[in-house]
């Protein structure tokens, strides 16, 4: 089925320049009114939490009387282009790493950082960039997959640790394992020295929430590692999460981004928030567990929480 879908994408964007959407890469304003297709494509990344809620979108649009289907593009440098131009209709997308994106795409590779901790000065530049490509971005909902800290729960029990500004005024040395970009990036190394105080001593070039690296914090190689807050393994291998309490870390809230000439009315609107109003970030990383470590199709897991939370019946 992936397969099928990954062809099928390639074969949509590779049409993109036939495509009868105009372009909006040089549009100002815009003044057509939303639109409201009954036929709606929903866009994935691929990866397991992208296909979990664009599955979720889907099979809510369905209920209301939608005709959707499901488009797997895993770049965003193909399937934010497709969303402009109404191949894509509706895509699950991150707060403050798309207003960074769109940022970067609009100011070039060196413009400042648009996503902050904060979720409304986010929302208010993502909303900004995104309304002159045609796109809508709907209210971000309660759950929220940033970069997060992990020790083992002996390590943390024995220093009494239970955010990162404990781990900082611990003054324990900690070699971080994570992605090897982490030495430079604000919000990791850097970040960690100078908004906890943190004695990172190293980073150990693991990768982001990899196997690799949660063995090597399991083994005490390192102590600790860069991960994200739907990590659905981390009981896994004996790991818990260090509160971010002075908030590094960028609001990356969940919301929904839709094509505004295809999706932006109120009839999208009100189904996607339904969502919104429900879902939180613990609800994510079981959902993630559920497929990556039970085995389970994305379609079955998104269906039996939609309906073990009424909004399906």
């Amino acid at each position: 089925m992936r397969a099928r879908l990954a062809l099928a994408a390639a074969a949509l964007l590779a049409a993109g320049a036939c495509a009868t959407g105009p372009s909006l890469e040089n549009r100002g304003e815009i003044t057509a009114a939303p639109g409201d297709s009954r036929r709606l494509t929903v866009g994935t990344a691929g990866f397991t939490e992208s296909e979990l809620l664009a599955r979720m979108y889907s099979l809510l649009l369905r209920d209301a009387g939608y005709r959707t289907e499901i488009l797997s593009v895993t770049n965003r440098e193909l399937y934010e282009p497709a969303l402009e131009n109404g191949q894509i209709d509706v895509v699950a997308e991150y707060a403050a790493t798309f207003a960074d994106w769109l940022a970067a795409k609009v100011h070039g590779p060196d413009a400042p950082p648009a996503g902050s901790p904060d979720l409304g000065a986010t929302m208010t530049a993502l909303r900004a960039l995104a309304a002159p490509r045609g796109l809508t971005v709907l209210d971000p909902g309660r759950a929220v997959d940033q970069n997060a800290f992990a020790v083992t729960r002996e390590y943390a029990a024995k220093h009494r640790l239970r955010t990162l500004s404990d781990l900082g005024r611990s003054g324990q040395p900690v070699r971080l394992a994570a992605g090897d970009e982490c030495v430079r990036r604000p919000y990791c190394a850097p970040g960690l020295r100078r908004t906890y105080g943190i004695d990172v001593t190293a980073v150990d070039p693991k990768g982001v929430g990899t196997t690799q690296a949660k063995q090597a914090v399991r083994r005490g190689d390192d102590q600790m590692v860069l991960t994200t807050t739907t990590d659905a393994t981390l009981d896994e291998f004996g790991l818990v999460l260090l509160a971010d309490d002075k908030r590094l870390q960028n609001a990356d809230h969940i919301v929904p981004v839709v094509n505004r000439a295809r999706a932006g009315g109120s009839g999208p609107t009100r189904v996607l928030d339904r969502l919104n109003t429900v879902l939180t970030t613990a609800d994510l990383a079981r959902l993630n567990q559920q497929v990556d470590s039970w085995r389970r199709l994305p379609e079955d897991v998104a269906r039996n929480y939609l309906t073990s939370k009424g909004l399906l019946d």
